[in-house]
């Protein structure tokens, strides 16, 4: 198999986290090559709802969840379902996902993941000065919306986790919430506001933006599909599903979903899974909306974008390979309508993304079993967006062996 070249740093996967991480590696003296079968953010960071959720330290495996999994899974259209042809091969990872609910490893998991979001939001608010992208970032704060006053009482542990970090909130109703969305139903009554909560004027652009501002600086991409990794003593062979190969000094894997192909041979058996999401972006004046909005109790988002109105979230466990089923992202638009009696449900495009996820809502950072000029960077579940910066920043430091700035033990691909 011939040796077309030899790169420095050799990036597989050019999604946010990729493309972030080319970045803080071309920042930091190296030179980054973008090794993608699509193209810049053209999987999962195309569709994504577009927040820095810098907020969400609560692992999605808590007990809370696990009570209303039940009732949750009933519902084929509901907030988190599992494809019934997909259940034998799921049930391995949902294993792992209720024993991260207890109460020992939510606590630890909500640890590593707030020091993960300290770092997120400093080195997300650095690449944005850096890369000139300021007018990208949508500072407008969320509204996360309650049905009753109850529902809102049950967010307690959010709430002081989130006062914990930091971060300002408050709860709002009545006339204060109605100033800051017009136009919701009745049947919302109560919501907590995040003001410095922040989104990007849309997160396909986004990417594509930090893609360039890395080529900028050095950083090339090249569209090819990588088949395996093959560590050698002085590198890593790249080889590509044409049959030819690229030689690395160093790789990053930051393939989201598709990763898992290229770590298993390499001895890393890393349980990462699919959180299948859908969404409908419908044109900009289907709704007179202000900010994005999270329905919690029902799993979706609706978030302003400058490609429209996207209505989209909940979790379908269903792996690579089954074709979608966009009754889902259906059932979400008639929920935002339900919610929001004004919206204009014509005129929308559909969409699914693959997040990649592990079960205890941690990403996977660090070297590879078998080598380490091999680093891992994936499974950020829905927080890919938020913490692609951080990502970037501790894999540069670990490709050159500078100290880290963060624990990476909660994060090792090992850990399982």
């Amino acid at each position: 198999m011939a040796e077309l070249t030899t790169i420095d740093v050799a990036i597989v996967g050019a999604g946010i986290v990729g493309v972030s991480t080319a970045f803080k590696l071309q920042e930091a003296g190296r030179t980054a090559v973008l090794i993608d079968r699509k193209g810049i953010a053209e999987e999962t960071s195309r569709g994504n709802a577009g927040a820095f959720a810098f907020s969400d330290v609560i692992p999605l495996a808590t007990s809370g969840v696990l009570r209303k999994l039940p009732r949750w899974l009933s519902d084929p259209l509901g907030p988190l379902t599992i494809r019934p042809e997909y259940l034998a091969q799921i049930t391995p990872w949902m294993m792992r996902f209720w024993r991260a609910g207890w109460p020992d490893r939510v606590a630890a998991s909500l640890k590593a993941q707030s020091a993960m979001m300290r770092l997120a939001r400093s080195e997300a608010e650095a690449l944005i000065a850096s890369a000139g992208l300021e007018a990208m970032i949508r500072r407008d704060g969320v509204l996360e919306l309650h049905e009753s006053e109850e529902e809102l009482r049950h967010t307690a542990r959010d709430d002081a986790a989130k006062a914990a970090e930091g971060i300002e909130f408050r709860h709002v109703r009545g006339a204060e919430l109605a100033e800051l969305q017009p136009g919701l139903s009745p049947r919302i009554v109560c919501a907590t506001f995040i003001p410095k909560w922040q989104t990007v004027s849309d997160p396909y652009d986004f990417a594509v933006a930090v893609g360039r501002a890395a080529q900028a600086r050095g950083a090339s991409f090249r569209q090819a599909d990588v088949a395996q990794l093959r560590p050698l003593d002085d590198g890593v062979s790249i080889e590509l599903t044409d049959g030819t190969a690229l030689r690395a000094r160093q790789v990053v894997v930051a393939g989201g979903a598709w990763s898992k192909h290229l770590t298993a041979p390499l001895g890393d058996d890393i349980p990462l899974e699919t959180e299948r999401g859908y969404n409908t972006t419908l044109p900009g004046y289907s709704f007179d909306l202000k900010r994005q909005l999270v329905f919690g109790g029902h799993g979706f988002v609706v978030t302003p974008l400058e490609s429209g109105i996207r209505i989209g979230g909940a979790v379908e466990l269903g792996g690579l390979k089954l074709a979608p089923n966009f009754r889902r992202a259906d059932a979400m638009l008639k929920k935002a309508a339900m919610f929001m009696p004004g919206l204009v449900t014509t005129g929308g495009k559909q969409w699914m993304g693959f997040r990649p996820s592990l079960p205890d809502s941690l990403p996977a950072i660090g070297f590879s079993r078998r080598s380490r000029r091999i680093v891992y960077a994936f499974g950020h579940g829905h927080l890919g967006l938020t913490q692609a910066a951080a990502t970037g920043k501790l894999v540069t430091e670990l490709l050159s062996g500078a100290p880290s700035s963060l624990d990476l033990t909660p994060f090792s691909p090992q850990r399982f």
